[in-house]
């Protein structure tokens, strides 16, 4: 069991950046986040594959650049023959690692496609791909936002790992407990594949908190009051918000996880200078 950072797999998200100059940036930004030497970055990927080709240009960057990718792949909205036509890009480029996940349906759209959920995904990959690829999937500590009962979430996890996810990664959040009470509920379902925290910094604390607000994760109150206070101190909301969540980050390790996902938002300065403080 890993007892610091410097022993542990971290990886680091990114999005398609929109624009050129957004593309060159996160080149830097790829360059400066190797020195914390990340198993692999994820790139995400759109509401019913809106950002398709951007996902598949980033991830052909990164790759180029000599590190693993592993884009996102969301199958609502989607067909068999159209995730194989990518599957098969992706394989093409080196590719082997994949985030699988439901996705969101694009807004105005009410029809799921061939595919309901990601272990559906999962099943489908594996009987016409065999073990080609280390499939990753998501978990939700304080449950999906769209499940009102709890048992049925954990279900659908063990469902999505029992179709074939080798691992998962969970959707931020600040409390530790709700992530080690999430690992002991699926363990108890017989789930064994690791389950790799995910963590925010504040790169923006009125975007993460809106982000939190989405999707049900709950800030700690006092965590809030305090950002709130700062209002726009913006040197004391970044120095707030890594004491957060490095603390965060040292609970976990000495929690025995896997290893940590970080949420970059197409920066550096933040992932960095919490690795720093770990000891990496």
């Amino acid at each position: 069991m890993a007892h610091t950072i410097a022993d542990l797999p971290i990886s680091i998200e990114f999005f398609p950046p929109n624009t050129p100059v957004g593309s060159e940036k996160l080149k830097t930004v790829v360059q400066e986040l190797a020195a914390v030497r990340p198993e692999y970055f994820s790139v995400t990927y759109g509401a019913g594959g809106a950002t398709r080709e951007k996902t598949l240009a980033t991830v052909r960057e990164i790759a180029a650049a000599g590190f693993e990718a592993a884009p996102h792949l969301s199958c609502v909205g989607s067909t068999r023959a159209l995730i194989a036509e990518i599957l098969a890009t992706y394989r093409a480029q080196g590719i082997h690692r994949l985030v699988a996940l439901r996705g969101d349906l694009p807004s105005g759209t009410a029809v799921a496609g061939e595919f309901r959920y990601a272990a559906e995904l999962i099943r489908f990959i594996r009987e016409t791909q065999g073990l080609d690829w280390h499939i990753e999937v998501a978990a939700y500590p304080e449950y999906h936002p769209e499940q009102r009962y709890s048992k049925r979430d954990l279900q659908h996890f063990a469902d999505k790992v029992g179709a074939g996810a080798n691992s998962a990664i969970t959707q931020f959040f600040f409390n530790a407990d709700a992530y080690f009470h999430f690992v002991d509920e699926v363990r108890a379902l017989g789930v064994t594949a690791p389950i790799v925290p995910g963590v925010m910094p504040f790169h923006n604390y009125a975007r993460v908190a809106q982000f939190a607000a989405r999707d049900g994760i709950e800030i700690p109150r006092w965590v809030a009051l305090k950002m709130e206070g700062y209002m726009d101190d913006a040197a004391s909301i970044r120095a707030f918000g890594l004491d957060v969540v490095t603390q965060l980050c040292e609970r976990l390790i000495k929690g025995g996880v896997p290893g940590i996902h970080f949420y970059a938002l197409n920066q550096s300065g933040l992932t960095l200078e919490i690795c720093r403080r770990l000891g990496r």
